[in-house]
């Protein structure tokens, strides 16, 4: 894959304080394998689909504690002045752009609404290998928000997005195109959302049978948390795996209804 026009999703990875847990998790539901963990890199691990980069599990870091959750991160060509960019965009650098070896450089950052996603610089890692819908692989992500004003603000000032939303008035969903192409999405959390669930960008990946997944999810210890429900862009199911991770299934072949048409924001 070359490397991803600016603000693309590119990557995702998720720690797991029980690695071999989370590795037997994903591989009954996701159908993933797993390369040699990278001791020089605490235990990285690479996830692949069908022989295909497509994730990434590892331990926390000394000393850490944060739960596990999914980091989606969107590329940039300087990840130094994407920082700074999501310094005067009003969101805050959690990890400061870091080199790892000869892969890129990466970085983390929290928008104003409290969303935590990662920047990454690629060198000889240029991410995902999968396609688009292929079983096991990336597929959409969103950034479920509080304050969808302050993300279609802050996403479109550190990435070069323009913006779309849904015309239909039931729904604030927005969506960030590049170059033509729509890349993210973005989601208003309503009062349906725990109030203790705080904003994050939702990570999906491609099955081949929704149901199928979400059943062997939850006969692991998975918990689901919304569907199966039928869309216009596939089956979907939000989950969370046994370690208390969020992510969402979704079959593309299975669609349903038509397309919402969008206006520019």
């Amino acid at each position: 894959m070359a490397v991803q026009p600016e603000g693309t999703p590119c990557w995702a990875d998720a720690t797991f304080a029980d690695l071999e847990g989370a590795k037997s998790f994903y591989g009954d539901v996701l159908g993933w394998t797993f390369g040699e963990s990278s001791p020089e890199y605490g235990g990285y691990t690479t996830a692949y689909a069908n022989g295909k980069r497509a994730a990434a599990v590892c331990p926390p870091m000394p000393g850490t504690d944060a739960p596990s959750a999914w980091c989606l991160y969107l590329a940039s060509p300087d990840a130094a002045v994407t920082a700074e960019k999501v310094r005067a965009g009003g969101g805050e650098v959690l990890m400061e752009p870091m080199q790892v070896g000869e892969f890129g450089t990466m970085l983390l950052a929290r928008d104003p609404g409290g969303a935590v996603f990662g920047v990454w610089q690629a060198d000889t890692h240029d991410g995902f290998e999968t396609e688009m819908g292929v079983p096991g692989g990336y597929c959409w992500g969103e950034v479920f928000t509080r304050d969808p004003k302050a993300a279609d603000t802050f996403f479109p000032a550190v990435f070069p997005y323009t913006v779309r939303k849904f015309d239909d008035e039931s729904m604030d969903f927005g969506m960030y195109d590049v170059q033509g192409e729509t890349v993210l999405g973005r989601m208003a959390m309503g009062d349906d959302f725990p109030p203790e669930v705080p904003a994050y960008l939702n990570v999906y990946f491609a099955v081949p049978d929704c149901d199928a997944a979400v059943a062997k999810a939850t006969e692991r210890g998975g918990v689901l948390r919304f569907g199966p429900m039928d869309s216009p862009f596939g089956r979907f199911a939000a989950l969370s795996d046994p370690q208390g991770a969020s992510f969402t299934v979704i079959d593309v072949t299975r669609t349903e209804g038509e397309m919402p048409a969008t206006s520019p924001a």
